[in-house]
């Protein structure tokens, strides 16, 4: 007999639940409403709230989650990604909190400082309001160069990000 016939019985008396693709969805979407919601700022609490809301979590499918949706920590708190931060909210309000410092690096480059871990999500939503005025962003761990193409954009570019966020 095979070896993997022997085993068969064992393999069939595991019970490790199979998580559907609806249901991973389902969970997907209760953590971002509760990160919308709330602030979350342990992974355990997270845990917690799923689990009241009654899908079955653990520690590590969380973390894949958070990692899969693009959650970022910043300021000691989970939060959505730019692109849902912006959906849930139609403008940049949960993003100006994250936005520490403004200056100017010659005619046609500007320069964001924010709270470590929040560029990227700064710049996803700048990148994505497709203003015509930038030419392009990139962005670090926690700074945003966003050029432009001449001086008289970058000025328009300067004021529109100072109404956003007042630095």
């Amino acid at each position: 007999m095979h070896e993997y016939a022997q085993c068969a019985h064992v393999y069939a008396q595991t019970s490790v639940p199979v998580v559907t693709d609806a249901q991973q969805l389902e969970r997907r979407s209760a953590i971002m409403r509760i990160l919308r919601e709330g602030q979350v700022r342990r992974q355990e609490d997270l845990v917690r709230l799923l689990r009241k809301a009654g899908h079955e979590v653990t520690q590590s499918s969380i973390s894949r989650d958070l990692r899969d949706l693009g959650v970022l920590k910043a300021s000691g708190r989970y939060v959505l990604p730019a692109e849902e931060l912006t959906r849930a909210n139609g403008d940049f309000g949960m993003l100006a909190q994250f936005v520490r410092q403004l200056r100017l690096a010659g005619p046609t480059l500007t320069v964001l400082r924010t709270t470590i871990g929040a560029a990227q999500s700064v710049a996803v939503a700048i990148d994505r309001a497709d203003w015509p005025e930038v030419a392009g962003t990139l962005s670090g761990d926690d700074t945003i160069f966003i050029a432009t193409a001449s001086a008289t954009a970058r000025d328009k570019l300067v004021g529109r990000l100072r109404t956003l966020f007042p630095v």
